[in-house]
């Protein structure tokens, strides 16, 4: 019977990036790949420090993020911090947290919510940056285009069976729902999010950003 394969604590680290960080960066800034099909135009909103020990992938910037320019600026943010057991002052310094969406646009507003992110960002830049990260001690995976792609065949059906398999994916790796207040509903039907990841979280977060 051959070996189950092991799972990676972090994602692969992919090959060097030829452009220094803020070279890289400044570039990501300025793509305008998608630009055609983007309501409000491109506005790429990311934090990137080459020190980070704890990177976010979320799914695209909402409408208040592409206004303000910064990440995570929203109710969802607020909860998502809350979660994690960290300030703002911790959040947003990028020597500490770096926040790279699955799509770095606003997308625009579809049937019942924000239009899923668009592939070009994690095609042209997701490796490249990440590339500058050799320092990354916990991913955490904010919804289900995250763990897609994160993920690959290990995640399971659902976002809730991902989220309740985070045990699966060791300390360095963990699913969650997105913390929007419309997923309140959810919250409430799985009182185990609370109970059991939350506090996993928390203290992986302080493990993450400890200097021991």
């Amino acid at each position: 019977m051959p070996r189950k394969q092991a799972i990676p604590l972090i994602p692969a680290q992919p090959a060097a990036d030829p452009l220094p960080l803020d070279a890289l960066l400044h570039a990501v800034r300025n793509c305008a790949a998608c630009a055609a099909h983007l309501p409000l135009g491109p506005r790429p909103v990311l934090q990137v420090g080459a020190g980070a020990r704890i990177l976010i992938v979320g799914q695209a910037p909402g409408l208040r993020v592409h206004n303000s320019g910064i990440p995570w600026d929203d109710a969802s943010g607020k909860r998502l911090r809350a979660w994690m057991g960290i300030g703002p002052e911790v959040f947003y310094d990028a020597a500490q947290v770096a926040i790279i969406p699955m799509a770095y646009c606003y997308p625009g507003r579809g049937a019942s919510g924000d239009l899923p992110p668009r592939r070009e960002c994690a095609e042209l830049w997701l490796d490249r940056l990440l590339a500058h990260l050799p320092d990354i001690r916990l991913t955490l995976l904010v919804g289900q285009y995250a763990q897609q792609h994160f993920l690959g065949e290990r995640r399971k059906t659902t976002l809730t069976d991902t989220v309740m398999a985070w045990r699966d994916h060791g300390p360095g790796i963990v699913p969650l729902p997105h913390p929007s207040p419309r997923n309140q509903p959810w919250f409430s039907r799985h009182p185990w999010f609370e109970q059991d990841v939350l506090p996993a979280l928390r203290s992986r977060v302080a493990a993450a950003l400890s200097d021991t």
